[in-house]
């Protein structure tokens, strides 16, 4: 498997399922087939475009593949995801373990995600050259449940030292803005697989609880690793780009095959975000206190395929 981020960003595609492929035509005039892909190689399938349509076969396929089918809108966020239903031999059993989850695991939990993503923040900014002890003195300072919200006050400092102080963060804004949200986007789409595969309810969060995100635990697990997507995205600007051009795109795809350090050796990050939904799983299941996060030590650069169809 390649684990392959495909994404349709074209409008007027016609999608289907041959013979283990997704094909890819046009959904005009004498349906030129455009692409193929195998299905076996795909992890997730973005859908980026207008007049897209698709067959009852390819979302089946999709599903039994547990491959995650992610609907943008206009502003590069997630509309909708396309869930399997069923993706681990262990998951009525996983899902009861997560229901039945003290209050207390889960803060303890949220407070392990929080000290990782601020130590990933700061390492990003140690990488860079910028200053990055103001991240580290906050991860002491986490406790169970983030009471102090900590992780809100090292976003506020991280962004400006990070993009400059004239940055702010609003998932309404062109440039640098709809960058970071396509790149969240695909680490949702990653992070999504992971946690069907693990058998884990992607709406029962450890954190997030807003009554009308369907993917609260997603949300939670993907933290620490968005610090990725900002250096593709910190990378783009340095290249002169200020907007989501194919290029950013696929910089974006391939970086979840970027190799992180976790305490069993250098994962790429789609394996790492894969380790971590297994370790909650059993985490929740009293297998083990801790879950297993990415360290703070640099990451080596791994690129790898992705497709823009």
């Amino acid at each position: 498997m390649l684990d392959r981020i495909v994404e349709v960003a074209q409008d007027s595609r016609h999608l289907s399922a041959y013979r283990g492929f997704m094909l890819v035509r046009d959904a005009d005039g004498d349906r030129t087939e455009l692409g193929r892909v195998p299905l076996d190689d795909m992890a997730a399938l973005i859908v980026h475009a207008h007049g897209v349509s698709y067959t009852n076969n390819l979302l089946v396929a999709l599903a039994e593949r547990g491959v995650p089918m992610v609907l943008c809108g206009s502003n590069h966020q997630v509309a909708g995801v396309l869930w399997p239903f069923d993706s681990n031999f262990e998951v009525a059993k996983r899902i009861q373990a997560q229901i039945q989850a003290s209050k207390p695991m889960h803060k303890r939990a949220w407070a392990m995600v929080v000290k990782a993503k601020l130590e990933q923040q700061a390492r990003l900014l140690q990488q860079l050259g910028r200053p990055h002890i103001p991240l580290d003195a906050l991860v002491g300072k986490v406790k169970s449940g983030d009471p102090d919200n900590i992780e809100a006050q090292g976003a506020r400092r991280y962004w400006t030292l990070l993009f400059g102080a004239e940055f702010r963060r609003d998932r309404t804004e062109p440039g640098t803005n709809a960058m970071l949200n396509y790149g969240y986007t695909v680490l949702r789409a990653t992070t999504a697989r992971a946690i069907a595969a693990a058998g884990l309810h992607p709406s029962i969060g450890m954190h997030h609880c807003n009554a009308a995100n369907a993917f609260r635990l997603v949300d939670d697990l993907m933290e620490p690793f968005r610090p990725v997507i900002d250096e593709v995205v910190w990378e783009a600007r340095q290249n002169g780009q200020n907007a989501l051009v194919p290029e950013v795109k696929i910089a974006i795809a391939q970086a979840m095959t970027r190799d992180m350090p976790t305490p069993y050796g250098v994962t790429p990050l789609m394996g790492c975000v894969s380790r971590l939904a297994v370790s909650v799983a059993q985490y929740y299941g009293a297998e083990r206190n801790h879950l297993e996060l990415p360290l703070r030590s640099a990451h080596l650069i791994n690129r790898n395929s992705a497709n823009l169809l």
